[in-house]
């Protein structure tokens, strides 16, 4: 074989080699981006340590504070994707340290309590917390319940629309044009050349404005700063308009199970909701989700 073929062929080997080693490193470190980093909150350390193990496993990257001030600068610091967080905490407590998270971001907010108590659950319901779990727990409900709450915080919602065959989707997160006057269902369109493409999808009721792939929510032109489940709440009503849902059916559709006997997780999340709703309008502005006393609840927009 001449030797300057052979030559060239080592050379081609080792471009090669060299490749696929960089396309299988850039693989890695897509992968690596994705990764979703966990805040734990809990002065028990052997709790804290088997809850990391079993988030790890489940290839999360996970953060531990032994107490609330702790936790409140690494969250400030290293903005994770959700927060596990003790309820009954040394100094500052778990209800002190969700208040302060929520002043400023939605972090998913996984609440760890050893109080029976249902008011006491409910109180870190109304605060802001996205879920709660009673100790003694399995540390793989935790796993579980993470990744529920992880799904439906990066879910932008589903909305079906009656748009022109062959329109395509994107996540712009623009408000749109008035809506049709019987639907309430609106989208926002760009024109590109001769033809037109939805750029969002829109919910508008009078003075009530959803804006589903952005997870953005106004009233009177005012933002309204949801949780996420408070936001799939309300999507999942205002795409029924008076279709009456009852709490199970909610408890199924939004949180992914079913809570044994605790239909009051709704009424929580459904009085949150309305009060932030009406303190985002003016003073005649009423909450367009209704009680059907008996059965659950509906969203009855405007006349």
């Amino acid at each position: 074989m001449d030797a300057s073929f052979t030559k060239t062929l080592q050379f081609a080997c080792i471009f090669l080699i060299f490749s696929l080693y960089d396309n299988y490193g850039m693989m890695y470190k897509e992968v690596a981006i994705t990764v979703m980093k966990i805040l734990i909150i809990e002065d028990e350390a052997n709790i804290a340590q088997i809850i990391k193990l079993y988030l790890e496993q489940a290839n999360f990257t996970t953060l531990i504070a032994s107490d609330g001030a702790a936790g409140l600068e690494m969250h400030a610091r290293e903005h994770p994707d959700l927060v596990i967080l003790d309820l009954m905490l040394p100094a500052l407590d778990g209800m002190e340290v969700c208040r302060r998270i929520r002043a400023w971001a939605n972090t998913p907010i996984l609440m760890l309590t050893a109080r029976q108590s249902e008011d006491d659950r409910i109180a870190g319901l109304e605060l802001g917390a996205d879920d709660y779990l009673v100790k003694p727990f399995s540390p793989r409900e935790v796993v579980s319940r993470v990744k529920a709450i992880l799904r439906r915080a990066s879910a932008p919602g589903q909305l079906v629309t009656t748009d022109a065959p062959g329109s395509s989707v994107s996540e712009n997160a623009g408000f749109a044009s008035p809506p049709d006057a019987h639907t309430g269902h609106t989208s926002l369109r760009v024109e590109t050349g001769k033809r037109e493409k939805i750029d969002a999808e829109e919910l508008r009721y009078g003075k009530l404005r959803i804006a589903i792939p952005a997870r953005r929510v106004e009233v009177n032109g005012r933002s309204v700063t949801l949780t996420a489940k408070e936001f799939d709440v309300l999507v999942t009503l205002a795409s029924a308009p008076d279709r009456v849902f009852t709490r199970e059916a909610l408890l199924d559709k939004i949180w992914g199970y079913t809570f044994l006997g605790d239909g009051r997780t709704v009424d929580v999340h459904i009085g949150t909701l309305r009060k932030k709703l009406e303190a985002a309008g003016d003073p005649a502005y009423s909450s367009p989700i209704k009680t059907v006393w008996g059965v659950g609840y509906k969203f009855a927009p405007e006349e």
